[in-house]
């Protein structure tokens, strides 16, 4: 790439990499897998952009100012400005300034005469006072650098700061806008649904659903995956290969030649299919540091290929859980198989709101079943400042909804986990729809055991899950499982220890003999009767 008076050597390697540069679109996303080169395309566009500027009419000068923005500020001087700087380094571009907000201002002079003159701030959202600044900023365009970790309430907020420099005297913003580029997010998560990948979830209010309609003036890009898995002829997975384009309708790895030999090949050692999913395959999914509650779950197992109906007549199992984050899953049993057929979730929600929307749920897609609905044992127990249980405003809504066996936590667990790891005649017995998005994510880790800031080089996770945005729906499975009779066997070896563990009340009857005994009870009869 040419630039005047100097030399940037670039050239995107692969289709998409080309075609995310040379869109024009307001907002443009990119998801890819690792080392695909979807952060070097990021600045490569930024000082496009600042190239292709309307030099001012007062003195030739083509004036522009970017923010760049990741999630932390370690990630942001680790990943980010390295990167920058591995492109336009000091030495060439102008030295970079260290103290926050991080700063590189370029002024270079280009062949035409004119002059480059832009500043490069680079923000972190993990600081209150950069978040302030960037909130208050008036700049050309912006990078979002991992936006999979930015909420989307904070795209719109610098949605509405570029397009404000340079001012109107000097020529305005020629080529404004955002760009984001990402690794591949969950499928809950707003990326996928406004790119199309996955269908916003049925049970999302209209005004929220109008957020995550793709506006025209955005493009999503997704590069092809960097390896492909290897199945034999039953299916299984036993391997990966290298994508060269050898398979119909899926093009070639991107970036290749800026990769040393075997690079995917070597990072895929040791590392789990979710893993290399993710961040190899570029599929929407979930990878973190937690450790996932029921490892047994495997997507490409247990979840069906196409969404579940209800069988007309079969008893529908709904299991439901309270709190402002109300949730609920639905599902029919056949034989000792279940198929979770749907979810609902709701935000900021009471018992009577949610009641509400469950019983038209209920009425919607199961009025020719018979239901049997189990909750949190917690919801039958009623608050000091509240006059009725959440249960009891469920139930006057007609809602005949009853306590779970237990709310013991590991029987609650153990209840599903024994699920997953049943199979029948080769079969899964947990068959879950994919319309059951956030259930699907929770159970792909987003439910999961938080991992402890401690030191040494053995993770250390807490011993309860975390209570995240996905523990909810997580919670409305378990409860339901319960009241399927999963986990009754577990629920009576518990009962039985405690019987064993807990000393029976003392009476003075203990220490007659069993004649005595019987003769007593015989001599209190006739003295109640007389």
């Amino acid at each position: 790439m040419s630039q005047g008076s100097f030399q940037l050597d670039y050239r995107p390697d692969g289709i998409v990499l080309y075609r995310f540069l040379a869109s024009r679109a307001r907002v443009k996303a990119i998801r890819g897998p690792w080392g695909s080169g979807k952060s070097v395309a990021c600045c490569i566009d930024l000082f496009m952009r600042a190239r292709s500027q309307v030099p001012s009419p007062r003195d030739g000068v083509r004036r522009t100012r970017f923010a760049v923005i990741r999630n932390t500020a370690p990630e942001l001087k680790t990943t980010t400005i390295k990167t920058w700087l591995d492109w336009f380094p000091e030495h060439r571009f102008g030295k970079f300034r260290w103290s926050p907000p991080y700063t590189h201002p370029i002024r270079i002079p280009v062949g035409d005469g004119t002059t480059i003159e832009s500043e490069v701030i680079f923000l972190a959202l993990d600081d209150e006072t950069d978040v302030k600044k960037l909130l208050s900023l008036e700049i050309t365009a912006a990078w979002i650098n991992e936006a999979r970790e930015v909420p989307k309430a904070i795209i719109d907020a610098i949605d509405g700061r570029v397009d404000r420099y340079p001012s109107k005297r000097d020529g305005g913003a020629t080529y404004p806008g955002i760009i984001l580029d990402t690794n591949p997010p969950d499928e809950t998560h707003w990326w996928p649904i406004m790119a199309g990948d996955v269908p916003p979830p049925e049970d999302l209010p209209q005004e929220d659903l109008l957020t995550l309609v793709k506006p025209r003036t955005w493009e999503f890009f997704t590069q092809p995956p960097a390896m492909l898995e290897v199945k034999d002829e039953n299916g299984n997975l036993v391997g990966y290969e290298m994508n060269r384009g050898q398979r119909e309708g899926i093009p070639p790895a991107e970036n290749t030649r800026h990769q040393s030999p075997g690079y995917w090949e070597n990072m895929i050692q040791g590392k789990s299919r979710s893993w290399i999913r993710v961040n190899v395959l570029n599929e929407i999914g979930t990878v973190g540091d937690e450790k996932r509650v029921w490892t047994a779950f495997d997507p490409h197992v247990h979840v069906a290929a196409r969404p579940l109906d209800p069988i007309p007549e079969s008893t529908v199992y709904v299991g439901v859980d309270f709190g402002l984050t109300p949730a609920a899953v639905f599902a029919q049993r056949v034989g000792t198989r279940w198929f979770v057929l749907g979810e609902l979730m709701a935000t900021d929600m009471g018992a009577r709101r949610f009641g509400i929307v469950l019983r038209a749920e209920l009425a919607r897609r199961f009025a020719d079943c018979p239901v049997m609905i189990f909750g949190d044992p917690a919801g039958d127990h009623r608050a000091q400042s509240d006059e009725k249980t959440p249960m009891q405003i469920l139930r006057a809504l007609g809602i005949p909804i009853r306590p779970a066996p237990t709310n013991d936590l590991t029987v609650r667990i153990e209840a599903v986990a024994a699920v997953l790891d049943r199979a029948e005649d080769g079969k899964p017995c947990f068959v879950l729809s994919p319309s059951c998005r956030m259930l699907k994510a929770a159970m792909a880790g987003g439910y999961c055991y938080r991992r402890l800031k401690v030191k040494g080089t053995v993770p250390r996770y807490d011993q309860q899950p975390d209570k995240n945005r996905y523990s909810h729906i997580a919670d409305a499975l378990q409860y339901l499982m319960l009241g399927g009779g999963e986990g009754a066997q577990l629920i009576r070896q518990r009962n039985r220890a405690d019987v064993g563990l807990v000393p029976r009340p003392y009476s003075v009857w203990d220490r007659l003999t069993r004649g005595q005994r019987i003769g007593g009870v015989h001599r209190l009869s006739k003295r109640l009767h007389a």
